[in-house]
């Protein structure tokens, strides 16, 4: 007797997922091995593999991990810190992003319980969940893992983003600054990595200047969503002007 329509989809189902499951884990274990990173329990291998099926802004989730450990061992190596776990960091950092375990954590928090569950070293562990400040950093190879984080994400061609949205942010930018009193104009430049602001000498004092920058600068943070870091610039300058006849 012919086989029947649904038996013969779920037999392609199973095979499918099989086929896929054991390519994970196969990228897994290519990916530590490339790296130089060894001892990984089986879980956050496949955790690792599963990422090449993962995307955040249009960058490919384990070409960003694996980005981020190689900027990780280099700035670690620069400093003097041990290059190992920093680059084991980097490579981890987004598994919260790909666990099967369904959770209202932050992915941070998440990939930084898993790392424990699998008896990952605590600074890796902290290095995962305080990469997006929700945890307090408790080791040197944290705030190196954040900053890689953030220069692989935001370095020009990373991530692609909606051109509405992209110009939309940075005329948010833009207008945020200028609710600030003796704001006279305000410019959003390097791809809105830096915010210009120009303010009106006769209004605004060089003390006041500093603390305009800085006051922005927090506002940003709190209100906005982007990649990477904004830099804040205030231009307070006072032109004299003579005509010579």
């Amino acid at each position: 007797m012919e086989e029947s329509i649904p038996a013969r989809i779920e037999e392609v189902v199973k095979k499918t997922t099989k086929n896929i499951e054991e390519e994970i884990a196969e990228i897994g274990k290519r990916t530590c091995i490339d790296l130089g990173i060894h001892g990984l329990k089986n879980e956050l291998v496949r955790m690792i593999g599963r990422m090449k099926y993962r995307s955040s802004y249009g960058q490919n989730l384990l070409q960003h991990s694996r980005e981020v450990a190689n900027l990780c061992a280099t700035m670690a190596a620069e400093l003097g810190i041990n290059t190992k776990l920093a680059k084991r960091a980097g490579l981890l950092h987004d598994i919260g992003k790909v666990s099967d375990e369904e959770s209202e954590l932050p992915h941070a928090i998440l990939g930084m319980k898993l790392a424990e569950k699998y008896g990952e070293n605590p600074e890796v562990c902290n290095a995962i969940g305080a990469h997006h400040d929700e945890i307090e950093m408790k080791y040197m190879i944290s705030p190196i893992v954040q900053v890689c984080d953030a220069i692989s994400g935001a370095r020009p061609g990373a991530r692609r983003e909606v051109v509405e949205s992209y110009i939309q942010r940075l005329k948010d930018l833009e207008n945020l600054a200028l609710g600030y009193e003796g704001v006279s104009k305000s410019y959003a430049i390097q791809a809105g990595r830096e915010l210009r602001v120009l303010v009106e000498s006769e209004r605004v004092t060089d003390s006041q200047a500093n603390q305009l920058s800085f006051d922005i600068s927090q506002k940003i943070q709190e209100e906005m969503t982007y990649p990477g870091q904004v830099k804040v610039t205030v231009i307070r300058e006072t032109r004299a002007i003579n005509i010579a006849k």
